[in-house]
């Protein structure tokens, strides 16, 4: 159907708001804050490592969402209009939380705590503003913002996938401005939906053909990333937002194309999926991961890994699922009021086993267990049944809403975003996107457009308190983004500590002055750094690891000290406080980290073989062989401990011990012949027979 001035007067009020009355609630400034930081946040990065990628994205939204939140009062106070303060049941979600949080500060770990209180303030302020500023005129302005930051993390994505650009640090690669490329895959299947909706609304005939492309290259890109829960995800997520835009097309402008634009934007979006996903890759890190070299072959191959058997036996998901069999027995113990929020990282070494100890810095990579491990039933379960059963029935409402006119556009729209929230949920099954800026925004702004046309202007009492609510809120938010000032400091010291450990790791043949000035800088920066933020255990230790790697003992036990007074639970901290303790000639205190230890996993093998070591340096060599003998006596054959019988009983010249002890060897370690020769040879003649009888 051919385009004119009539149609085009009708395109222009697809993006009606719930309530015409209620429009001037909007503030246009804010609105466009809002948009642009929508959009630096996913594209920006730091090309060093001076401090992490996630702390500037969150350090950025902070800012982005406290000045449109400002612009938007601006606005209010200039034009005298309260009685348009929209609010929702939604909101209760993040003020429940941030509300616990605080409250958790009081018996759990409040530095955790207190940050998880800022956190849900944030997206608290973000969810209030953007029902505050949704209306026809402002909705594509900020799916227009939404959309672009998807489009400029991507290209950052295919300058390392097709040009192995290298400038921002991460773990894994393809990760644009991400640390990592699941972080950015998580975030990019909460922009497809919108990205689409976006798309089918376009009334300029110049601009489908470029958006066509550039969500094509958005899907591309997250083909990249090979990350398995996000291709499962879309494969899911995306036919159903095909067939939301198709049951609601007589409501959408795509309805009034004409057929030649529709077979344009058809084919410029096919041709982009297929022309861009076939070419290869130039990353020397993905060649080298094995033979799938371009977007679509590295999909397919990282998609159909997930029937794999190995996944599951000792893959990335049978690592997952440890983390969820650890968090449950967390949940059993802690069921209603949970360990406290943020504390996660804090508790869940109490619920491993011995060997099951990978990952305890990061999070539980599910996102709903972790809410009820730290939430626990009563806040977390309730806060999230509630969350869930509105969002079902809201998909119900959408599903029952007529197809056709304003109503229909209004349920596109809402669709879109459900889908998107669906995306995000099913990710969060396997990962923690709610706790990373970009993703977390997605989630609160999914949210306030499916909750948009139902918002009601308050109550009386609410209008006349709004500002003193939004006030105290905003002098929360102020001081969060002060602490993200504090944190970025923090960070860049105890970075450009481990930094410098590290020249000193990789050019052994400095000079030694030179070595000992840079070691003198390497402890003040990290030092500086702990003093402002004591809680940081994920940088502290690697820096603690590298002081011991260059031989500064000293250095080493303090940054460990400050982990265990953190985190008090890690066992690996505790043995580290006992190598280190006694290698600096203090029994006293290698012993208490030695029962701190112990108390934690009395019977793991490096717990026996610490012990062993504590009284071997403490000349307590009779001691150390009852000790051996009653282990060996009860089934405990392990390597570490049959080493130190086999050096005891050589040096005390105790027979039966190193009989048993090189005979337990040679049958547990048998390839290990060459020292066991060497073993043999030191030990007495009359001894041998006796130790090479079976």
């Amino acid at each position: 159907m051919p385009e004119t001035p009539a149609t085009q007067s009708h395109e222009n009020s697809r993006f009606s708001g719930g309530e015409r009355a209620g429009e001037h609630a909007s503030s246009p400034a804010a609105a466009w804050i809002l948009a642009v930081t929508l959009a630096v946040v996913p594209m920006s990065g730091i090309p060093g490592e001076w401090v992490l990628q996630d702390t500037l994205k969150s350090a950025l939204l902070a800012f982005g969402v406290i000045g449109a939140a400002l612009a938007f009062v601006c606005s209010k106070l200039q034009t005298q209009e309260t009685g348009a303060i929209r609010v929702h049941g939604l909101l209760l979600f993040p003020a429940v939380l941030s509300a616990y949080a605080l409250g958790s500060m009081a018996w759990s770990h409040s530095y955790l705590a207190g940050v998880e209180a800022c956190r849900w303030a944030l997206l608290g302020l973000l969810l209030w503003l953007t029902l505050q500023i949704l209306n026809r005129k402002t909705l594509p302005v900020l799916l227009g913002g939404i959309h672009l930051g998807a489009v400029g993390a991507s290209v950052w994505a295919a300058a390392q996938f097709w040009g192995d650009l290298d400038w921002f640090p991460q773990v894994a690669v393809p990760a644009s401005t991400f640390a990592n490329r699941n972080f950015f895959a998580e975030y990019l299947i909460c922009t497809l939906p919108l990205s689409a909706y976006l798309l089918v609304q376009l009334k300029a005939p110049l601009w489908r053909q470029l958006m066509a492309l550039s969500l094509a290259f958005n899907i591309v890109a997250l083909m990249m990333t090979g990350t398995r829960s996000a291709l499962v995800t879309a494969g899911l997520v995306l036919p159903i937002v095909a067939f939301g835009l198709w049951r609601f097309r007589h409501a959408l402008v795509v309805r009034r194309w004409s057929r030649g634009s529709k077979l344009s934007v058809a084919t410029v979006l096919v041709a982009g999926l297929l022309g861009l996903g076939a070419l290869p890759t130039a990353n020397r890190t993905l060649l080298a991961e094995g033979p799938a070299v371009s977007p679509l072959e590295r999909s397919l191959l990282r998609a159909g890994s997930v029937a794999r058997k190995a996944e599951y036996t000792t893959g990335s998901f049978s690592v997952r699922a440890s983390m969820w069999r650890s968090t449950a027995r967390m949940m059993m113990a802690h069921p209603w009021t949970g360990v406290g929020a943020g504390a996660w990282e804090v508790h869940i070494p109490l619920y491993q086993g011995w060997n099951n100890s990978l990952e305890t810095d990061f999070y539980a990579h599910n996102e709903f267990l972790q809410l009820l491990g730290e939430y626990g039933l009563l806040v977390g379960g309730g806060t999230l049944a509630v969350l869930l059963a509105y969002l079902i029935l809201s998909a119900q409402r959408v599903w029952l809403s007529p197809v056709r006119g304003h109503a229909g556009q209004q349920a596109a729209l809402q669709a879109m975003a459900l889908c998107s929230l669906l995306g995000l949920f099913l990710v969060s099954n396997a990962g923690f996107p709610w706790r990373l800026a970009s993703s977390g925004a997605m989630l609160v702004v999914s949210l306030a457009i499916v909750g948009w046309t139902t918002a009601r202007p308050g109550r009386p009492w609410a209008q006349r308190s709004w500002k003193l609510a939004l006030t105290v809120w905003g002098v929360a938010l102020l001081f969060s983004v002060w602490v993200s000032v504090l944190g970025m400091r923090a960070e860049q010291c105890i970075v450009r500590s481990v930094q410098t450990l590290n020249r000193l790791v990789s050019e052994p043949d400095m000079p030694a002055a030179q070595r000992e000035a840079l070691q003198i800088e390497a402890f003040a920066l990290l030092k500086e750094g702990v003093a402002i933020h004591p809680h940081y255990r994920k940088l502290t230790s690697i820096a603690a690891d590298q002081f011991a790697v260059t031989g500064n003992l000293e250095a080493a036990l303090w940054a460990q000290e400050s982990v265990a007074a953190s985190r008090p639970y890690i066992p690996d901290v505790h043995a580290n406080r006992v190598l280190l303790n006694s290698g600096l000639k203090k029994p006293a205190e290698a012993q208490a980290a030695f029962d701190a230890l112990r108390s934690l996993q009395p019977d793991a093998p490096r717990t026996r073989a610490l012990g062993i070591l504590l009284l071997r340096r403490a000349g307590q060599d009779d001691q150390a062989a009852l000790q051996l003998k009653r282990h060996f006596d009860n089934g405990k054959v392990e390597y570490d401990l049959v080493r130190f019988a086999l050096a005891i009983g050589l040096e005390t010249r105790d027979e039966a011990l190193t009989v048993q002890a090189y005979r337990l060897w040679t049958q547990g370690w048998p390839a290990e012949s060459v020292a066991q020769t060497d073993a043999l040879e030191l030990a007495p003649k009359e001894w041998r027979n006796r130790m090479l009888k079976h």
